[in-house]
């Protein structure tokens, strides 16, 4: 997974050239517990890193997602309005949730990487 970078929030970016998929972390999955809505992003929406951009509702809570890099949303995974548990299964594969066309790269270097993530959940 070495493509992949993480937020303090527990959102992920899956850096494929110049875009990325996105999601929550089996960490923040794992938390929320049982994944029951997805309110998914507007495509064509623009954001900056850190805009709140969609929610994940478990029975537990309803937890805010955060974008990890500015850009374009340029599409959304509908499959999960049917199949809301693909991010509990599966959430750095069929669970993502949205897809961003990156307006500064750069912001990828400031994400941790899979060992900062991991040392960092569990300080």
């Amino acid at each position: 997974m070495s493509n992949i970078y993480f937020t303090k929030q527990h959102e992920y970016v899956k850096v494929e050239g110049d875009t990325g998929f996105c999601g929550i972390s089996n960490f923040a999955q794992e938390e929320l517990g049982e994944v029951i809505k997805v309110i998914l992003p507007e495509v064509g929406k623009k954001v900056s890193k850190g805009d709140e951009i969609c929610y994940v509702e478990s029975p537990k809570e309803s937890a805010k997602v955060y974008a990890p890099v500015s850009g374009e949303i340029i599409e959304v995974n509908s499959k999960l309005d049917d199949e809301p548990e693909l991010i509990n299964n599966d959430p750095y594969g069929d669970g993502w949730i949205f897809k961003i066309k990156f307006s500064n790269p750069d912001e990828i270097n400031e994400l941790m990487d899979e060992d900062a993530y991991n040392k960092f959940i569990e300080g």
